[in-house]
């Protein structure tokens, strides 16, 4: 009864957090990968398109943005155009109606963990709460994350492949179909989910192998999984066609004298597969390094704890174990006898979980480009694992402690002055005064994440507004730019705001301008600048831990 109590406060608190919202900003892609494309292409915004959502270089499915960001964009255009909502579209809703049908679809992962549970031997409820608990279903599961969906995907896969009845008997699989169009629709989204859909597809074949004594009806099932893998495949192909290129139903109508082979040989000519110009891309190590090499065991040794703590830890202890137990069996020659599929069937269902988790791990392993929401799907068959009985029950001060301060690292602090940062600037812009009265606005960042400039609520034929991002920009190139754009005023009511957090404000001063307003948006940490001990403990620790909006003076004089 506690444990249910607990989960359903945790559900609340996940819900409510995500309305709050979450000043957190995890990586530019929760923005990049979905919402800002949506904002442009169907709310008519100032947006930055990601070089994968162009059609020179698609490497992204539209898909699941569509489905998405773009329903949710798609709702509050139509409050606003019908007059239910005057202002529908802000930058709190254009944060929050993304975000908010994401943490709605996130509770497919607690549905499963229920479904799942007595399957592998685990306590439904302590499971439960463990994910409810994790910061990484607080904060990543409320985020536009496309691992966030690779995720999900791979949760209903699991409860599709477990057809395993309560007695412990194999169930015959009825769901070949399905789970056809689910492992293809998570490899367009992103083609690492074949590494998280290898042991459930292999656990899968085994159930079918044990449970068919009729090859026909073996044959069957098989079929049907590649006959919905080539539709569904189909499906996302003819879409991102018709995103990405010229192609388009009424110009393949207008082909009046074309036949058939002509149009098929004219979507064959444009065709766009956008997973293998992902898979192009990624396996080319000269790419990979762009966005930061990484050591091949960083998955194993700092990301997985990064996100999963001693949940982890234990994992990795009681797979040694395991292992040293397989390997006594493989001397027996009993693999050779079973075969993997059927050693999966017959194995404890700890084991199989254990798989299910270091698997994916050790294949996204092979790219030396590793950051930790890589691994955010494997939180499933993780709790299932240590929800088993008498499992990290002694370790439940130090997961709580954990959980803590990764909900407060991730979901308030970490570059967490940014979007409050945003909000701010679309109601300055978009002000009264401001409306009656056009002043031109020059937003300058520097030292942040890429600015998502969806949330300044901007259309595209607005030019009184420039958004300019310096990115990590040295001290020479950001004076250089900062005085020049301080020394070429060109209209008498043009605004030149300059945002940067608080380690790195001392470097402005020396660039040789004034400012005539200051505002402190608190907190804000900036990893890539973080601020030093000794000043944390100084009286200013709050300044530190904050970002800076900085507008220019007009009549600027040397400090």
């Amino acid at each position: 009864m506690v444990a249910r109590a607990l989960w359903a406060l945790l559900a609340a608190l996940r819900a409510g957090w995500c309305l709050l919202p979450q000043s957190g900003y995890l990586h530019p892609d929760e923005f990049f990968q979905a919402p800002e494309v949506m904002a442009g292409d169907i709310l008519n915004l100032q947006v930055y398109y990601p070089w994968e959502f162009l059609s020179s270089s698609p490497c992204r499915t539209v898909v699941f943005p569509l489905m998405t960001s773009g329903v949710t964009y798609w709702l509050i255009k139509s409050l606003q155009q019908l007059d239910v909502c005057s202002s529908c579209i802000n930058s709190y809703t254009l944060l929050v109606s993304p975000r908010l049908l994401i943490t709605i679809f996130s509770f497919i992962l607690d549905y499963s963990v229920y479904r799942l549970a007595p399957f592998w031997e685990a306590d439904p409820w302590k499971a439960l709460v463990l994910l409810a608990g994790s910061y990484v279903t607080l904060v990543f599961y409320t985020r536009t994350f496309t691992n966030t969906l690779e995720g999900l995907l791979f949760a209903v896969l699991m409860v599709l492949v477990s057809s395993r009845k309560s007695s412990g008997s194999s169930a015959e699989p009825t769901s070949s179909s399905l789970i056809g169009v689910i492992t293809t629709a998570g490899f367009f989204n992103r083609p690492t989910f074949l590494a998280f859909a290898l042991m459930p597809l292999l656990y899968w074949a085994g159930l079918i192998v044990d449970s068919q004594k009729s090859i026909k009806t073996l044959i069957n099932h098989f079929l049907k999984f590649i006959l919905c893998t080539c539709f569904t495949a189909f499906v996302f192909i003819t879409a991102d066609t018709f995103y990405f290129t010229s192609v388009s139903l009424d110009n393949l109508c207008s082909t009046n004298k074309s036949s058939l082979i002509d149009v098929i040989v004219q979507l064959h000519d444009k065709m766009v597969v956008t997973p293998f110009n992902f898979l192009s891309y990624n396996l080319n190590p000269h790419n990979l390094a762009l966005h930061g090499s990484h050591p091949r065991v960083t998955h194993f040794t700092v990301n997985g704890v990064m996100l999963f703590g001693i949940l982890h830890i234990l994992a990795i202890g009681a797979g040694f174990k395991m292992l040293k137990k397989y390997v006594r069996q493989l001397m027996l020659v009993r693999w050779c006898y079973h075969g993997l599929p059927e050693l999966l069937m017959h194995s404890e269902g700890s084991a199989t979980l254990l798989l299910f988790y270091f698997v994916p791990l050790a294949f996204l392993s092979l790219f030396s480009h590793q950051e930790p929401r890589f691994l955010i799907p494997l939180i499933l068959p993780l709790v299932l694992f240590s929800a088993s009985p008498n499992r990290a029950v002694k370790w439940k001060l130090l997961i709580v402690l954990f959980n803590l301060l990764g909900a407060l690292l991730f979901g308030c602090l970490h570059q967490g002055g940014l979007i409050p940062c945003l909000f701010h600037l679309e109601q300055l812009i978009h002000s009264p005064a401001s409306s009656s009265h056009p002043r031109h606005y020059t937003l300058l960042f520097a030292h942040t994440y890429m600015p998502p400039r969806s949330l300044l609520n901007i259309k595209k034929t607005d030019v009184h507004v420039e958004v300019v991002d310096m990115a990590g920009a040295g001290e020479e190139a950001l004076c250089q730019t900062v005085e020049q754009r301080a020394s070429n005023f060109t209209c008498g009511d043009c605004h030149i705001f300059i945002i940067i957090p608080g380690t790195v404000r001392a470097t402005i001063t020396k660039c040789g301008v004034s400012f005539k307003n200051e505002t402190l948006i608190f907190p804000h940490l900036s990893m890539e600048d973080p601020p030093q001990i000794p000043v944390l403990s100084s009286g200013n620790w709050r300044s530190q831990l904050g970002l800076y909006i900085l507008e220019l003076n007009r009549d600027h004089q040397s400090l």
